[in-house]
């Protein structure tokens, strides 16, 4: 069999991106979105920084107060979630045009796998560059791209030669690829591993691939094989995706426990309505809970059957917050559901979704989302944070965008 063609596309500052193309008094400054939109520097987390606020050390997922400290003349934006995804939309249109095959990792970032788009399209290289130009045609801004026989090696090229970049790897050389690249490049080595394999001398991945599967102890093998080039993990399309979730920041710290609940629930029936539309239900729930000090943490429980109620995942997430939640206020709460499953045959007291719930998917359908709601969330609901409406996949690390 001929080597896999894997394209990965990166968007490059996308959010900064399209504000930039849409203001055009932007263009050249340090432009940071994720600003209260209320005004001021204090509240919010940086979603994208342009490439201008980056020379100043801004990043994503950092505060706007330390975002500003660093960079105090760049200008500060909200987050226009529903414009980046009406963006984004047009992004991953183009990207189907040529395969069926895309799984998306974010809002601004896919796998494509063109193996078999090679013969109407030509090869990885002229798609890869025929995807550039279209998205550029279309939505006048830049993407980066990798191309390589695996999602690993693709992923890494794609962040090479940022922005409006194209790396191209060819098959059988992944290995001399990656080895003269520093090993926190390599998925899998996060700041501790980092450490321990600079401790033993091992700082690139040429090195980690010679020194074998037990320079790492209990995962060195899988890690070995990465450091090699070696990742025959297949891309899986959107249609498959692992998890469903949905996530709130507040716009300031929170232990209103009324409030906190709310949201939970809120956030329980989101998710809920994405598993029956998607047309699957969850076994798995897990609550991601932040505090006040930016201390992250998860919590996951597994039910009897799979579930797509609203009421049956937030009694479960109710559950894990109570399990977790202390003296500390609360920054960020999400819930997601995966383990997927559709039972082949209900018996007759399964759980699916209850008639409140159908009701309220054909009222949002005709009427709009929120349209019909639970009474203890009437005008209550919290305004959105982006990562809010952001798809859960299984995916790399997370990564500073663009």
């Amino acid at each position: 069999m001929s080597p896999r063609s894997i394209l990965h596309l990166d968007m490059d500052a996308f959010y900064a991106a399209v504000e930039q193309r849409d203001r055009p008094e932007l263009r050249g400054k340090p432009v940071i979105v994720g600003a209260d939109p209320r005004g001021g520097k204090g509240r919010g987390v940086v979603s994208t920084a342009s490439y201008e606020a980056r020379r100043f050390g801004v990043g994503s997922a950092m505060s706007i107060s330390q975002a500003y400290r660093l960079c105090p003349q760049g200008v500060f934006v909200p987050v226009d979630m529903e414009k980046y995804v009406a963006v984004s939309k047009q992004v991953m249109e183009i990207m189907r045009r040529y395969t069926d095959l895309v799984e998306p990792l974010s809002i601004d970032e896919a796998f494509l796998d063109v193996t078999g788009s090679r013969r109407a399209f030509g090869t990885g290289e002229a798609i890869a560059r025929k995807l550039k130009q279209e998205i550029v045609a279309t939505t006048r801004l830049t993407a980066s791209v990798g191309m390589a026989s695996c999602k690993l090696v693709a992923k890494i090229a794609s962040d090479l030669k940022k922005p409006d970049g194209l790396v191209i790897v060819p098959a059988g050389g992944e290995a001399e690829f990656l080895a003269p690249l520093p090993v926190r490049r390599l998925w899998g080595v996060g700041p501790k591993m980092e450490e321990s394999l600079l401790k033993r001398g091992i700082h690139t991945i040429g090195q980690l691939a010679a020194k074998g599967d037990a320079a790492v102890g209990t995962h060195g093998h899988d890690l070995a094989q990465l450091a090699r080039g070696i990742d025959p993990r297949p891309v899986v399309s959107e249609g498959e995706a692992k998890s469903i979730g949905h996530e709130h920041t507040y716009d300031s710290d929170t232990a209103d426990k009324a409030r906190l609940r709310r949201t939970l629930l809120n956030l329980a029936d989101d998710v809920a309505r994405r598993l029956r539309s998607s047309g699957v239900r969850g076994r798995t729930v897990t609550l991601k809970y932040r505090d006040e000090t930016f201390h992250t943490m998860t919590r996951a429980e597994t039910l009897p059957r799979p579930t797509d109620t609203g009421d049956v995942l937030f009694a479960t997430a109710w559950r894990l917050f109570e399990g977790v939640h202390g003296s500390l206020k609360v920054r960020l709460l999400g819930i997601s559901a995966s383990g997927f499953g559709k039972e082949p045959q209900l018996g007759l007291f399964a759980e699916t979704g209850s008639r409140a719930d159908l009701l309220r998917d054909r009222v949002a359908e005709r009427f709009g989302a929120g349209a019909l709601e639970r009474a203890s969330l009437l005008g209550r609901q919290e305004r959105r944070h982006p990562e809010a409406v952001r798809p859960e996949t299984i995916a790399p690390p997370p990564k500073r965008r663009g």
